[in-house]
């Protein structure tokens, strides 16, 4: 099968995936093959590929937000039929027996282990996964657009419940990249007021045409105060800004797997009148299986550029360019 694997991390701009031709792989007991069609871009994987991240051993076969058909099962694997149309994320297992795992909270597992990190991803033509965490997707909604929706819009729709947002109330998104634009679309869908704050005026410009009722950049005032709001962007220099912003009690998610560091922030200004800072850690299957059907309820309908599967590297050098509006996504 042809891949593109990271032999060694590197800049983007160095190209540092290769493509190869390696042996399909071999699903083992509990596990399915699938067949890739496509696979979102994240930049998760760009923070893998650069180096950005610990506990990546190499070689490795990036990517996390795979669309394909299961093409054979494992020993004991029963849950799908061949040919059915699933959809793989970030958590690739967790372990089902620690604490975590047994008050609902599979994302802090211990044990866990994900996709196009500690295990191959969907850079490839197949890909093997145990099938308790591979997703059956919404019949309407096409291969491309199911793609971002598998990890940008499963967190994003995390973040978004972290970060205690009502209907009817002000939310703020900082950096509006692919997770954002379907953080937006289902804020939009509760009723929600959402601000836009980002340096690209192609972002802003996007923001607007999805329903942002003020788009602008951090630091500037928007019309009223936030009830909550979603860092998506990881910079740390946005939290004091997202802070200021907020109304009492509310509170300010962390969406991002790193940031750079938090400068140091008053007291008064950003965190007193019980306002909260949280973060977002992975998320559970039950986030993914709740976001998808709400995908098909909304529509939610990501926008997508998508690359040939050759072209991984230009699309990673793309996203971290910020020429991407919405998602990329690796056609195979």
């Amino acid at each position: 099968m042809k891949a593109m694997v990271l032999e060694r991390f590197g800049e983007a701009a160095s190209a540092p995936l290769r493509e190869r031709n390696l042996p399909v792989p071999r699903p083992e007991r509990g596990e399915i093959l699938v067949r890739v069609r496509c696979c979102g871009v994240c930049h998760t994987d760009l923070h893998t590929v650069e180096g950005e991240l610990p506990g990546v051993s190499l070689p490795r076969i990036p990517g996390h937000e795979a669309v394909g058909f299961v093409e054979a099962m494992g020993e004991g694997a029963s849950r799908f039929a061949p040919g059915e149309r699933v959809g793989v994320a970030w958590l690739h297992e967790a372990c089902g027996t620690c604490g975590f795992c047994l008050s609902g909270r599979e994302n802090l597992c211990t044990r866990a282990r994900f996709t196009g990190y500690q295990a191959d991803g969907g850079y490839a033509e197949f890909m093997r996964v145990p099938e308790r965490f591979a997703y059956r997707l919404p019949r309407d909604i096409p291969d491309e657009e199911a793609a971002p929706m598998l990890c940008s819009g499963i967190i994003g729709y995390r973040a978004l419940r972290r970060s205690g947002i009502r209907p009817g109330q002000v939310l703020g998104l900082y950096g509006f990249g692919a997770s954002a634009h379907m953080a937006i679309q289902i804020a939009r869908h509760w009723g929600c007021t959402v601000y836009v704050f980002s340096r690209g005026e192609g972002h802003l410009a996007h923001a607007r045409t999805l329903g942002a009722a003020w788009a602008g950049k951090a630091g500037e005032n928007p019309p009223s105060k936030l009830d909550a709001a979603v860092i998506f962007a990881p910079a740390g220099g946005l939290v004091p800004e997202a802070l200021k912003a907020l109304e009492k009690g509310g509170t300010v998610a962390t969406a991002g797997i790193t940031m750079t560091p938090i400068p140091e922030m008053e007291y008064d200004d950003c965190l007193y009148h019980e306002k909260t800072l949280t973060s977002v850690a992975n998320a559970t299957r039950k986030d993914g299986e709740e976001l998808l059907r709400l995908a098909a309820e909304i529509p939610l309908r990501p926008t997508v550029r998508v690359f040939p599967l050759r072209d991984a590297n230009k699309a990673l050098q793309s996203l971290k360019a910020g020429e991407i509006t919405g998602a990329a996504v690796l056609h195979v």
